[in-house]
């Protein structure tokens, strides 16, 4: 296996011969170069041979070995909340040798930054599942086919669309007992009459019972928010899940002990029941996780679209025969062709043929542009009138339109400067918020003299509308569908950093003449000399290119028809 590496501290020839020595007594180095002009070595390994031993052996001659830094994608699943995504950038930032672990919550997808050899692929999934989330690799973009992103980015569609189908179902279920839940114990404080053997005022054992045969259902279907917030509680993590769980079960705990003092004869307990508090809250956020996970769902379409903008076939002429094949078999060297109206399927160079191909997915000119034999076409640009043998020099990640996909899907990954401050805000939220709810009930209770079951309500209530969600989807969303959109109308956003200071630029400048128009050239005005009328001289000229394939030529015959002109025979 070769590897480049840059060298640090040569001055000399010397120093070059010192650092080759010192490489090749490492076990494993079949050999090593170095260039002194560029200060690069290549290495010639095994590939078990580690890049940190290979380090310290040219550190221990004198010198410095530059390990490259790799960048991994892991798609981590169990997120709930910004502070999910907080907790797990701070756990896996920990890690020795890590350059750094961003989290994005829009998109659940972990990207670590480190030197070669520094750390695995398996430390990395051991502090993810550490901190009770799961991580998987994410195929490298650099290396897979197009087929390959394009099944992974399916699976993660069908995924998504499996976890939003979910939530809607449980929403829905939430709701059959919710709401009847609420009418039960909100009617007469509302103005409504309940009849005495269904109210408080007859006993209450059966008003009691019906409000937690009610509640036990929606507990049920809301029972992830109990397993992952006091999963994450128990590990030092608490998250937004955590909030409602507490809230929710404190809600509970107290209406069970109110119940339980009804069933003993107290019939006055029955007024202190918050089964709908519990309820409600679960029921309503269930329906606000529903559309995160729609919003989380819909920032990828930008990206699916640019995939899609390539054919996934190409018909190659090997051995005299056309065939059809799948992109991610078409090599460099072979000859593809495309007839008028198909999409070229590679970068190449035509060999055979001319056309005029619309190349305005990738320069935003709405132009045509005119290609003949020597020519350089491009994947996914869209093939007009005549028919080309394109020669393939590029496939795969080294096309225009994958490296216009790479390139977004980096912009859509990174992080504005602002969504760093609502980071740090998120990674405090919920201690802090859990802090407020403590200190808000005992105020009510040792300050204020209300009984602690007022203080208990109001420590809940604080606990349940807290929600940092918002905060910390929001940037990467906009980011998200911001570059995502760009992309589609042919703009491309090089990060969120350069997103976030657009809004200072005070004026554009474009340099090309058919950048703002309709994309489609059309006949405005006729000036003929003395003696022609426009009419006479628009039939002409129209006459002249009916069978012309230039994009002028057309504007011109349909400014004709337009003005419904006869046209002469041209001989």
């Amino acid at each position: 296996m070769s590897q480049e590496y840059a060298i640090q501290g040569l001055s000399c020839a010397s120093c070059a011969h010192a650092v080759e020595v010192a490489l090749q007594a490492v076990a494993g180095v079949q050999s090593a170069h170095v260039n002194l002009a560029t200060e690069k070595v290549v290495v010639e390994a095994d590939a078990e041979v580690c890049p940190l031993v290979m380090q310290a052996a040219v550190q221990a001659a004198g010198y410095n070995l530059v390990l490259p830094l790799v960048t991994q994608n892991f798609a981590v699943s169990g997120l709930s909340c910004a502070s999910c995504a907080a907790n797990l950038e701070a756990a896996v930032g920990r890690l020795a040798g890590l350059a750094s672990a961003v989290v994005n919550f829009a998109t659940q997808v972990l990207t670590v930054t480190y030197p070669l050899g520094a750390i695995d692929v398996e430390q990395i999934s051991q502090a993810v599942e550490a901190t009770g989330y799961h991580a998987q690799l994410l195929t490298d973009q650099a290396s897979a086919s197009q087929a390959q992103i394009q099944q992974e980015a399916d699976q993660a569609a069908q995924a998504k669309a499996s976890h939003q189908a979910a939530l809607w179902r449980r929403f829905w279920l939430s709701a059959i007992f919710a709401l009847p839940l609420l009418c039960l114990a909100m009617a007469e404080m509302v103005g409504l009459t309940l009849p005495t053997w269904l109210s408080h005022r007859g006993g209450g054992q059966l008003f009691v019972g019906l409000q937690l045969a009610l509640t036990l259902p929606i507990l049920w279907l809301g029972r992830s928010f109990f397993l992952n917030g006091f999963k994450h509680l128990v590990k030092g993590h608490p998250n937004m899940d955590s909030l409602v769980a507490l809230g929710t079960s404190a809600a509970v705990a107290y209406s069970l002990y109110s119940s339980i003092q009804v069933w003993l004869g107290n019939h006055h307990a029955a007024m202190s029941l918050y089964y709908e508090s519990a309820g409600v809250i679960l029921t309503l956020v269930t329906l606000g996780k529903y559309f995160e996970a729609r919003s989380k769902g819909q920032t990828s379409a930008a990206i699916q679209a640019l995939i899609k903008l390539a054919p996934q076939e190409a018909q190659v002429l090997r051995e005299g025969q056309e065939v059809t094949l799948p992109l991610d078999q078409v090599q460099v060297g072979d000859l593809v062709r495309v007839r008028p109206g198909q999409k070229i399927p590679v970068d190449g160079r035509v060999v055979e043929g001319q056309s005029w191909v619309d190349e305005s997915m990738l320069t935003g000119e709405s132009l045509p542009v005119a290609k003949k034999v020597g020519d350089q076409v491009v994947g996914a640009s869209l093939n007009q009138q005549g028919s080309l043998i394109v020669e393939t020099n590029k496939v795969g990640q080294d096309t225009t339109l994958a490296q216009i996909i790479h390139l977004v899907q980096a912009a859509q990954g990174s992080k504005a400067p602002i969504a760093q401050l609502a980071d740090r805000v998120s990674a405090v939220f919920v201690p802090v918020v859990m802090t407020l709810a403590l200190v808000a009930g005992l105020a009510w209770y040792l300050i204020g003299g209300q009984s602690w079951a007022f203080a208990l309500t109001i420590s809940i209530a604080v606990l349940v509308i807290a929600c940092p969600c918002a905060l910390g989807l929001a940037t990467p969303t906009a980011i998200m569908v911001g570059t995502g959109k760009g992309a589609e109308q042919g703009i491309l956003i090089k990060s969120g950093t350069a997103l976030e200071m657009a809004h200072q630029v005070d004026a554009v400048v474009l340099d090309k003449t058919g950048t703002l128009t309709q994309g489609q050239p059309q006949v405005t005005d006729v000036l003929p000399l003395t003696g022609w009328t426009p009419d006479q001289l628009l039939a002409l000229a129209a006459a002249a290119e009916v069978n012309s394939e230039h994009p002028l030529g057309q504007a011109i015959v349909a400014g004709a028809r337009e003005r419904e002109l006869a046209l002469p025979e041209v001989t």
